[in-house]
């Protein structure tokens, strides 16, 4: 049986950033991951200053391609009218291939191949399919995590209320239009979809809905993803191109989450902590990493519940009025922008379709 100090189950970037503060302090991890790396993985790959900050690198240290934005540009469909958005703001997007890639090999840690079938305890120990011990588990694999599905199902059962389901392509693309582009609410959807520039020519391609909203919708959200394809042909933003769209869900943040039981821990989207407006989930993947390995390496408890729940708004004392005030249970984006009168902005759609 192979022995460390802390098993970490996942090798995106919660995993890997808690890995590589791990050793910082000294500590020896082994990551478990049931795909080998460098891995295809579903995300609009849209990282904020916050996350190049928490890895304390600037933009142009990072060795992998990176694009980035000076404005963030987007419509809102109303049910009366629709309204252009533009956000001054600096934000970057990377490749998921590339980026979770690059973390792993910069964590130093040991990588193992190997899906997670059984987790038991040991007295003070965690044992993973009787062929890894660790005193610590990091339980780092997403929406589906073994750690979180064995030892955390009971302590934080999750709510539909706060899934997000999600379709997306990544590919090869010589794209013409530089901007970062966002649609909210068109056709009723309850979320928004996504066109965003890669370097290196690539392009992502997505669409977002709240599971919530979305089982109660008359348009499905392939038919969503549909409408979205033949805008990209109708702008002229994508042409020509043979679309294979796969889907994924993961959960937003949501209050008093357990990410600690005994000597186990949860970070990333294993904790639902993608934020609630965006539903961005990589920056709040670091940063509950970097903490939770801090709180092993000093022996105490780790706190995930200041960790950023918004995107738009950023950290300080106006997310934190805005959470304690008017979105305290964390479906105020999710109800009163996204689902915005979605059912007749559907009704509308539908009816001028023909349908």
């Amino acid at each position: 049986m192979v022995e460390t100090d802390v098993l970490i189950v996942g090798g995106g970037p919660g995993g890997s950033s808690c890995a590589h503060e791990l050793r910082k302090h000294g500590m020896d991890a082994i990551i478990l991951d049931k795909e080998a790396f460098p891995r295809t993985k579903l995300c609009a790959g849209w990282i904020t200053p916050g996350v190049l900050e928490s890895l304390q690198i600037r933009p142009e240290e990072y060795p992998r391609g990176i694009v980035t934005f000076d404005e963030i540009h987007g419509e809102y469909f109303g049910l009366k009218k629709q309204r252009p958005l533009t956000w001054n703001t600096t934000q970057y997007s990377i490749r998921r291939y590339e980026f979770d890639h690059w973390m792993l090999e910069r964590s130093g840690a040991e990588f193992i191949v190997h899906p997670v079938k059984e987790i038991r305890k040991d007295g003070n120990h965690y044992v993973v399919d009787d062929l890894y011990r660790a005193r610590y588990l990091i339980g780092a694999g997403g929406t589906h995590c073994p750690v979180a599905r064995q030892i955390f199902a009971d302590l934080n059962p999750r709510s539909p209320a706060y899934q997000v389901g999600a379709l997306e392509q990544e590919f090869a693309y010589q794209w013409k239009d530089e901007r970062c582009i966002l649609w909210f609410g068109e056709h009723g959807l309850p979320g928004y979809s996504w066109y965003v520039p890669k370097a290196g020519g690539y392009i992502n391609i997505g669409i977002g809905g709240f599971s919530e909203h979305m089982k109660n919708s008359r348009i499905t959200l392939r038919q969503h993803w549909d409408l979205l394809t033949r805008k990209m042909e109708d702008l002229g933003l994508i042409k020509d191109h043979e679309w294979k769209p796969k889907g994924h869900t993961y959960f937003v943040h949501q209050k008093a989450k357990v990410t600690q039981s005994d000597n186990a821990f949860l970070v990333g989207d294993s904790a639902g902590l993608a934020t609630c407006d965006l539903a961005e989930g990589i920056g709040p993947a670091i940063e509950s990493g970097i903490r939770t390995a801090r709180a092993i390496a000093t022996n105490s408890r780790v706190d995930l519940s200041d960790i950023g729940r918004y995107s738009a708004l950023g950290p300080g004392w106006k997310a934190s009025v805005f959470g304690s005030i008017l979105d305290r249970k964390g479906t105020f984006f999710r109800d009163r922008v996204y689902a915005r009168d979605f059912r007749k902005k559907e009704d509308r759609y539908l009816a001028a379709a023909g349908s």
